[in-house]
């Protein structure tokens, strides 16, 4: 069905066209007297203020709130005059958080610290639902191997196991072994497996700042673990919880980064967790993919891809939403604003562009796996530009010169604002990472446009669209949309021909 729904615009593409371009070297192929569009500050706000509005509920693939979304771009992009606009749907794991509840007692005591979902804690993108009152249990990393088993002294048969996330610093453990304890299910397997009935799961990642909620969509591989509750606290929840026990949270994470040496041992707490979650393996989600049809008869059968991720993190019950401005508003954004100033008359490229936007990037990039499998003649693709995270950071940064080092000249070359636009240059030529690294898989010379030490707000609550800086915002989208226009000129040659600029 996919493949048969984007015919449409894949014959749009080879409307009119007759064989490849008959341009040689000598030929002029820019037009140098037509100005490059200037991208609009206020335009670009209010879609990541749309975006990142409760209406949306966070996006998280396979929910309203994202389906939301989606209607909401497609309006936008067939308000800009794009000729052909089509969705691509697949399914993604969805997990849908109601409402959730957790407070920590000592047995007999009647006070109770309750804590609260948003601010304390969030759920696992893939707990499971249930109810469950149980001492609780620290297991360091909640990792069992026979040289370093966490679980080895201590008791967790019906209990709740506390574990942080990740490994310890300088952990030693082999390749094979680690791989075992790296995200939330393998560890919630672990903890299940030595009789665990629920995990606490202490957010130590040193991204995210010790007070604040951290969202984990994807989780790790099946199968799901359907009636295990997994929260995510904050540091600064744990080591309340545990300031007053045996073992406070930093000690133990230093004597197991120091010595080496497990640090497992029983609270003398109590925890209550009540989680109603909806789950849904096969939930349907969708790309959008937008066509704008190239200006000349011939370079209109080759085309420029465009993409940025649409969804998000979602929202947990009615007080624990992730916006999602920067990651990824920000990028959808300059996608839309690219097509608004792409689609007038005196900027209409060349090249036909294709302007996606993705869904499932919160499922290890399911989106852009599933355009590459399903997107017909994806062999056209002289390149692809990848808008991430913009609206954050302090300086804009360009990835993917380890394996397309012309193309990332080409963006280099468009800090056209006297050096203003503050692009990184220099050092080793970086790796491609997020959608990007599909369409490369696929052939397609691609590049990532981002920033540099942007990720305070990566996944959290406070990824709001006030936190946006108005000026990385736009000097990005601004090298976005110029690069995107040369590469619809024409010139740069990315995989059909051997001439002019090229990376092989």
């Amino acid at each position: 069905m996919g493949k048969k729904h984007f015919m449409t615009i894949a014959a749009a593409l080879f409307l009119g066209a007759g064989l490849l371009s008959a341009q040689r070297p000598g030929e002029q192929v820019k037009r140098d007297e037509v100005p490059m569009p200037t991208v609009h500050q206020d335009t670009l706000m209010k879609h990541v203020m749309e975006l990142s509005s409760e209406t949306y509920r966070g996006r998280l693939a396979g929910t309203e709130g994202y389906d939301r979304a989606v209607r909401y771009v497609k309006s936008v992009l067939q308000r800009y005059g794009l000729e052909q606009i089509e969705e691509m749907p697949f399914a993604v794991e969805c997990n849908e958080v109601e409402n959730a509840k957790f407070n920590v007692y000592r047995p007999g005591d009647k006070e109770r610290s309750v804590y609260s979902l948003g601010n304390e804690f969030c759920c696992a993108g893939v707990t499971g639902r249930g109810y469950v009152d149980a001492q609780m249990v620290f297991c360091g990393y909640g990792v069992d191997d026979k040289n370093f088993d966490e679980y080895k002294y201590v008791d967790v048969k019906g209990k709740v196991a506390i574990v942080l996330t990740g490994l310890p610093e300088g952990h030693g453990l082999p390749e094979a072994v680690a791989s075992h304890y790296i995200t939330l299910r393998d560890k919630a397997r672990t903890a299940e497996k030595h009789g665990a009935i629920g995990m606490l799961a202490v957010n130590v990642s040193p991204t995210c700042p010790s007070y604040e909620v951290q969202a984990k969509t994807w989780c790790g591989e099946l199968p799901h673990l359907g009636t295990f509750p997994i929260l995510l606290l904050t540091m600064d929840c744990a080591r309340e919880i545990m300031a007053d026990q045996a073992i406070p949270l930093d000690s133990a994470m230093m004597r197991i980064a120091r010595d080496g040496t497990v640090q497992s041992y029983s609270l003398l707490k109590k925890a209550e967790i009540d989680v109603n979650a909806r789950y849904n393996p096969q939930a349907r989600t969708t790309n959008v993919v937008g066509l704008l049809r190239g200006s000349d008869k011939h370079l209109s059968r080759e085309y420029v891809v465009i993409g940025a991720s649409l969804d998000g993190s979602g929202m947990q019950g009615e007080t624990c939403l992730f916006p999602g401005a920067d990651i990824n508003a920000s990028g959808v954004a300059a996608v839309l604003e690219t097509a608004r100033l792409l689609s007038k008359a005196d900027y209409r490229p060349r090249r036909s562009v294709l302007f996606v936007l993705f869904s499932g990037s919160e499922q290890q990039y399911a989106g852009s796996r599933a355009f590459v499998e399903r997107y017909p003649q994806l062999d056209r693709a002289e390149a692809f530009v990848n808008v991430q995270n913009i609206g954050y950071g302090d300086s804009v940064d360009v990835l993917g010169g380890f394996k397309y080092p012309t193309l990332e000249s080409l963006v280099l070359d468009r800090d056209t604002v006297a050096g203003r636009m503050n692009v990184v240059r220099g050092g080793e030529p970086k790796g491609l990472r997020g959608d990007a690294r599909a369409l490369d898989a696929a052939k397609v010379p691609s590049v990532v446009i981002t920033t540099t030490r942007g990720m305070h707000h990566n996944h959290t609550t406070t990824d709001v669209w006030e936190n946006i800086d108005r000026r990385i915002i736009t000097i990005c989208s601004q090298l976005v949309t110029e690069t995107v226009a040369e590469l619809g000129e024409g010139l740069y040659q990315g995989r059909n021909r051997n001439w002019m600029r090229r990376d092989k």
